[in-house]
């Protein structure tokens, strides 16, 4: 903590969907927020905007020695599937090594408190492959935080957050369908949205719940554990789509192939952060309605 006994949290990918609820959440609770964003034009409310590029090793150490993190939730990184195919190495280098830096700037700062969140489909389920580029570099990330809290004493976490749903500029299938909706409202053109199938199911988890739960890892979590962040209990698309529809007088047009998915489908235990005392508690269908309110509003 500064002089005042302020704590100081860097977040990274501040201008990101989580990281604006982050920046928003950690603010509120009287904390000095540390925005690291990747230009200048990123906007970021609760906090002090940091421009850094975090795949250049020196601009990062630089970055940690001027703020001195008491605290620090790293949520930077790519995350589209169907890009990582494009440019798997661009991933490697934004997921990883932008991590290893990081990690590498705080080796100097003992006392800081680290969380760097992964994805739960950057797991591998039963000794099965990783079935994508971005998958891979989200279980590589998970490796290296481990890795670090083993070999250099940090204290690290990891989080795994399930699918984040809720208000803000989310690229996820539940952002998708609530930024269509609103533009149907206003008259867009119903252009299909085309879905693989109706019948997948995910665990969706409201962005402010696992931001809570980050809160709670931070405070509580023990140095070299995973964290899985969900509600265990999988929803399909079709339900998704069920709840949007009653939220709208739009119909909402939809192609939908009826193909499988390669991706495997993990199911959630959250009993570790139970045991720190986190639950969900922000309904699927609140969610939902936020994030066409969200998109109703931009």
């Amino acid at each position: 903590m500064d002089v005042a006994g302020v704590t100081k949290i860097l977040i990274t990918g501040a201008s990101g969907f989580t990281g604006l609820a982050a920046c928003s959440y950690f603010a509120s609770l009287g904390m000095e927020v540390a925005a690291v964003v990747r230009n200048d034009s990123a906007r970021v409310t609760g906090g002090t905007s940091y421009v850094c590029d975090l795949t250049r090793a020196e601009d990062v150490s630089r970055l940690v020695h001027e703020i001195r993190p008491d605290l620090v939730l790293h949520l930077a990184g790519r995350n589209s599937v169907a890009e990582s195919w494009n440019d798997p190495g661009s991933f490697l280098q934004a997921n990883l090594m932008a991590s290893v830096y990081l990690l590498e700037a705080l080796r100097p700062f003992p006392d800081t408190r680290i969380l760097a969140v992964g994805s739960m489909i950057g797991t591998a389920a039963d000794g099965q492959p990783i079935p994508h580029p971005y998958g891979f570099s989200k279980m590589l990330l998970m490796y290296a935080a481990q890795a670090w809290h083993l070999w250099f004493s940090q204290q690290i976490m990891v989080a795994l957050p399930s699918n984040l749903i809720g208000p803000g500029p989310s690229t996820g299938i539940c952002g998708l369908l609530a930024r269509k909706i609103a533009g149907l409202e206003t008259g867009a053109a119903p252009e299909p949205l085309r879905l693989s199938s109706l019948g997948e199911e995910r665990d969706y988890v409201d962005v402010r719940d696992a931001v809570s739960a980050y809160k709670t890892i931070l405070d509580k979590g023990v140095p070299g554990a995973v964290y899985s962040i969900g509600t265990e209990q999988p929803r399909s698309l079709g339900e998704i789509v069920s709840v949007f529809q009653s939220l709208t007088s739009a119909a909402l047009p939809l192609e939908v192939e009826n193909k499988p998915r390669p991706e495997l489908v993990r199911q959630m235990d959250v009993t570790a952060l139970k045991a720190l005392g986190w639950s969900a508690r922000i309904p699927l269908e609140q969610s939902l309605s936020d994030a066409l309110d969200y998109y109703r509003h931009v």
